[in-house]
């Protein structure tokens, strides 16, 4: 199923940024023991997504080697439910996917996950341009920093399969690639992250706050006129320790992350969606592959769950209606909740979005929803149907004009 929408700013072919990197992980089912569950153990089960992993995958960092044959009861040995025994071994999936801590978190939850279809993939960790460069984010240097090289590595078959962030993702896809699915979606929203923990109100007149986005920055100056918000770049343990250093008196980051690397001790706030609306697309996953590589659309499509991936299409097409890309002040946000009716229970996409002018002053809103019924075969259209009008209402309370001023 193709979930990818929208036509953005132009990019030309994907190019690789730098060489693939030699180190690989090798996924496979082991017994650990009580100290190191806590070491491998990525997948929790949170209100958002009640998912457990039946036996904890260890993934191993190497060079590549000959493995002692697994074990029969093992994931990699044993025959997925839609492979008849006695065919031949299904295909192993290599997940490209870049080398931060984070992306290596989502790499590896993507494998527990399409382990339970078929045997355990292998990751293939490399490293993307955005990555080492740590210049601040403009114009010039924007879309696509971080998946250009991921998905080159599917087109030149280094990798099968590609996970990204999904609020990363250009919304202009790539004709020799598919995002066929999306997980169920962890939080949406963003934290202040600070020494002591404090909220906006807490902060000191003037104080320096880091963030890479012009959307929390907007957003910030919007509540705090005062706010001294500079940019920011690195993975989320570079962020922290510059703050760490004095260089900030604190930092925003997305909940999602915080969670996913179980910094459960970091001290932060959780700002109000009312405050804060994220980026669209962000605290979800965008899984790729080749468009012609049907034994892995086959797989990888059993991932998806449409109720998000119905959100995210709604907000990721809004995205593309307005031309913002990744780098003007556009928040917006999805839900999906079901209404009862007398007897009946129906389900209803509300989409919300802003757009705000760089210095915060000024701060558009629209929102509207719409049925969705996901049994029947048109909820994608829904969903775009719905981004495209909340995008229009924007355009005419005037969003054009901010989002260039925003470029």
């Amino acid at each position: 199923m193709d979930v990818a929408v929208g036509r953005g700013r132009g990019e030309g072919r994907v190019r690789s940024v730098h060489p693939i990197a030699t180190t690989q992980y090798i996924a496979r089912a082991v017994e650990l023991s009580d100290s190191d569950l806590a070491r491998y153990s990525k997948t929790r089960k949170t209100k958002s997504v009640g998912c457990r992993p039946t036996r904890p995958l260890a993934f191993t960092r190497t060079r590549p080697i000959l493995l002692p044959a697994p074990d029969p009861s093992s994931l990699s040995d044993r025959q997925p439910s839609d492979q008849p025994a006695g065919q031949s071994d299904p295909r192993v999936l290599r997940i490209a996917t870049r080398e931060s801590p984070l992306a290596l978190w989502q790499a590896r939850h993507v494998a527990q996950l399409l382990a339970k279809h078929t045997v355990a993939p292998r990751i293939v960790p490399m490293v993307s341009g955005g990555d080492v460069d740590m210049r601040p984010i403009d114009g010039k240097r924007s879309v696509g920093v971080f998946t250009k090289r991921i998905q080159q590595a599917l087109l030149d078959d280094e990798g099968d399969v590609a996970v990204h962030s999904m609020k990363d993702l250009p919304t202009e896809a790539h004709p020799s690639l598919r995002m066929v699915a999306s997980p169920a979606r962890e939080t949406v929203a963003d934290c202040l992250v600070s020494p002591r923990g404090g909220g906006l109100d807490a902060l000191p007149h003037a104080a320096r706050i880091g963030t890479g986005s012009r959307r929390r920055a907007a957003q910030l100056l919007k509540l705090r006129p005062d706010l001294d918000v500079q940019p920011i770049r690195g993975n989320v343990q570079t962020r922290l320790q510059k703050m760490r250093d004095g260089e900030y008196d604190a930092i925003v980051l997305a909940a999602a992350g915080i969670e996913r690397l179980e910094m459960h001790d970091l001290p932060r706030v959780q700002l109000p969606l009312e405050h804060m609306l994220p980026a669209p697309g962000q605290g979800a996953l965008a899984i790729e592959v080749r468009g012609d590589d049907t034994d892995a659309v086959a797989v990888v499509s059993q991932l998806n769950v449409p109720r998000s991936t119905a959100c995210t299409l709604a907000e990721r097409t809004l995205l593309s209606q307005l031309h913002g890309g990744c780098l003007a002040p556009i928040a917006a946000l999805g839900t999906v909740s079901d209404v009862s009716a007398g007897e009946e229970t129906r389900s209803v996409l509300h989409l919300v979005a802003r757009v705000l002018s760089l210095d915060g002053k000024v701060c558009l809103e629209s929102e509207a929803d719409t049925t969705l019924d996901l049994a029947s075969d048109d909820w994608q259209s829904t969903a775009i149907a719905l981004g495209r009008q909340v995008a229009e209402m924007l355009i005419d309370q005037g969003a054009k004009p901010l989002i260039e001023a925003g470029r």
